[in-house]
């Protein structure tokens, strides 16, 4: 396809693709399925090589938030069923993070539901990342807290954080849609804040929430103008208690679409799969990877994940290596722009959101991502378009709980 041809050959010059060109990835046909993946593998692999990043959340505070994002488990007004606990001291959360960090994971992404951190949470998530990173000195900490005030994006990075996660989530013309407590301008404003703090910007999507192709063009387009260093692509999990429970919308094919144009729009750029790969790409994971450099591991926010080997069994399988500690996740020309390290300011972006696509007010990955519940038994094939609630779990282990974290 000439389409594809002249994709590659922008994607390994940096060169942004005409918006035609990114809607007409998505509205490639299922026959052009693997054609459209092979193209966005060659832009993926040339800046990225075969590593894939590993990632692992840590909710400091779940529930009860006073924002009204629809997709969002921990909402204003949500009905699910949820772990709910304020903040974790210091102690606990680096125990947390200590399980992701043993099961390969670079980067911690430590996220709290709520509109924005006061200066006193500040001081919290602070205590906590010198508390990590006295525990293992080079992981990367990534903060998502929601929207910054002045000045504490700097004083995150003094203490400590590599990176900061604040979603975009859709495009700015249908924000209104699904949030009227804050705007789509506050969310850019956020991500401004973090950039001009010397910390790894971190900003994605959630897609699956009744939005059209344009709309997922639109904020694409809007994020390779932020210039992030990551770009976390959830996939919105219809939880129950929310307001967009019953939109079911998403195919594996349409995931892969979406992940492609993704890749193509922002060729150098960390690209994620957070929320809701288990639960819409389903067996269709390991050619995700093909288009993406970095994934959750485990549990996320409100939701669980897949079994930690699980994740690390896929990525052998399919011809890829997890990311050393030692190894920089960003092309040359972005880390050194940014000043080093994994990420940027010492490494990429981490999470998925401070608001989830499962519902999560908190990140974008147990913010869209959730499941694997135990397989159920043999049984009729599904049609695509049928709810899969039986891969949808509200997570019960891990931070907040007496059990032991899925890493």
């Amino acid at each position: 396809m000439d389409l594809l041809n002249t994709l590659v050959d922008k994607g390994l010059r940096r060169e942004t693709p005409t918006r035609e060109e990114a809607l007409a990835v998505l509205a490639t046909s299922d026959d052009d399925l693997l054609d459209v993946v092979a193209a966005a593998g060659k832009v993926r692999r040339h800046w990225f090589g075969r590593r894939v990043k590993l990632n692992y959340l840590v909710n400091l505070k779940s529930g009860l938030c006073p924002e009204d994002c629809c997709y969002c488990s921990q909402r204003l007004g949500s009905k699910a069923e949820i772990l709910k606990y304020t903040w974790l001291k210091p102690d606990q959360a680096s125990a947390a993070a200590a399980a992701g960090v043993s099961g390969g994971a670079k980067r911690v992404c430590l996220v709290a539901s709520g509109r924005g951190p006061t200066d006193r949470d500040v001081d919290r998530v602070s205590d906590t990342i010198k508390a990590i990173k006295e525990q293992n000195e080079s992981v990367e900490v990534c903060a998502c807290l929601g929207l910054l005030s002045d000045g504490q994006a700097e004083r995150l990075r003094e203490a400590g954080a590599d990176a900061y996660n604040h979603n975009l989530n859709t495009s700015e013309s249908t924000y209104g849609d699904i949030t009227t407590t804050h705007t789509y301008a506050d969310r850019v404003d956020t991500v401004n804040k973090a950039h001009a703090a010397g910390l790894s910007a971190c900003s994605g999507l959630i897609a699956g929430m009744g939005e059209s192709d344009e709309d997922l063009v639109d904020v694409v387009f809007s994020l390779r103008e932020l210039d992030p260093d990551s770009v976390p692509v959830n996939f919105l999990i219809p939880m129950e208690g929310t307001p967009l429970a019953k939109e079911w919308h998403l195919t594996p094919q349409r995931c892969l679409r979406i992940l492609a144009m993704t890749r193509f729009v922002c060729p150098d750029v960390e690209v994620r799969i957070a929320g809701g790969r288990e639960v819409h790409l389903r067996t269709m994971q390991p050619l995700a990877l093909h288009l993406a450099n970095s994934i959750f591991l485990g549990d996320y926010l409100t939701s669980e994940g897949q079994a930690g080997h699980a994740d690390l069994e896929l990525i052998a399988d399919a011809g890829f290596e997890v990311e050393g500690a030692g190894e920089v996740t960003l092309p040359e020309h972005r880390a050194s722009v940014r000043g080093g390290g994994c990420g940027s300011h010492e490494g990429g972006g981490a999470c998925g959101s401070h608001d989830g696509a499962d519902g999560d007010a908190g990140c974008g990955s147990h913010a869209g991502g959730g499941v694997c519940a135990p397989a159920p038994a043999a049984t009729t094939p599904r049609p695509a378009e049928e709810p899969r609630t039986d891969l949808v779990a509200v997570r019960r282990r891990g931070a907040g709980t007496d059990l032991a974290p899925n890493a």
